[in-house]
């Protein structure tokens, strides 16, 4: 018997880069003075896969490991569309409870991890947007995710300008980060089966 359609879920968001963790500060006073509710607070490990193939030149797989723990959420990602800033994509998730094991059969698969990526997380629920706040190992950072009808005027209220909105995920820039960062390789240098002798000079 064939299994009925899921409905597809449209995640929609708007980013921000912030200058430092005194942005984060003015942000938690914000929502609290406005009654938000912390929902969430942890931290996370992202896997990023590439492959088999072209597979995933369109859709981003990633594994996302909570608190270090054996539980996690897999989660693969559609092209992203932007309308005012806000990006929209289809997001499929599902939970998982033994990361190892989920590791192991992507890579079965054919799947690679092509790097990972740390992330401290607090997520703030305020009129039906999810306001998170995250620290990653290049910057400050702060996302709405809810309705995209709601998310510009919900940016502005939190002194956020929609145009200024980041189009890059954090994969992306995690990945370019981690290129940027790379040591250049230097040859390898021999080592003699002798002693090396002080030269010393003559006065």
């Amino acid at each position: 018997m064939a299994r009925p359609k899921r409905d597809r879920t449209i995640e929609s968001e708007l980013k921000f880069r912030l200058r430092s963790e005194r942005d984060h500060a003015r942000l938690r006073q914000m929502l609290r003075e406005r009654g938000a509710r912390l929902s969430g607070r942890y931290r996370e490990e992202n896997f990023r896969f590439t492959g088999p193939g072209k597979s995933t030149r369109h859709t981003t797989l990633r594994l996302r490991v909570l608190n270090g723990g054996p539980h996690g959420v897999l989660t693969a990602k559609g092209p992203a569309n932007f309308d005012g800033g806000v990006k929209s994509r289809e997001e499929t998730e599902i939970e998982v409870r033994d990361v190892h094991a989920a590791l192991d059969m992507l890579e079965q698969l054919g799947f690679r991890v092509g790097w990972t990526y740390p992330k401290r997380r607090s997520v703030w629920m305020l009129d039906g947007v999810a306001v998170t706040l995250d620290v990653l190992d290049f910057g400050h950072f702060v996302e709405l995710e809810g309705p995209a009808s709601a998310l510009p005027e919900m940016a502005r209220s939190l002194g956020l300008d929609p145009t200024h909105a980041l189009k890059d995920s954090y994969s992306v820039m995690a990945r370019k980060h981690l290129k940027a960062k790379r040591v250049t390789r230097t040859p390898p240098i021999p080592v003699s089966s002798q002693p090396i002798e002080d030269v010393k000079t003559s006065s």
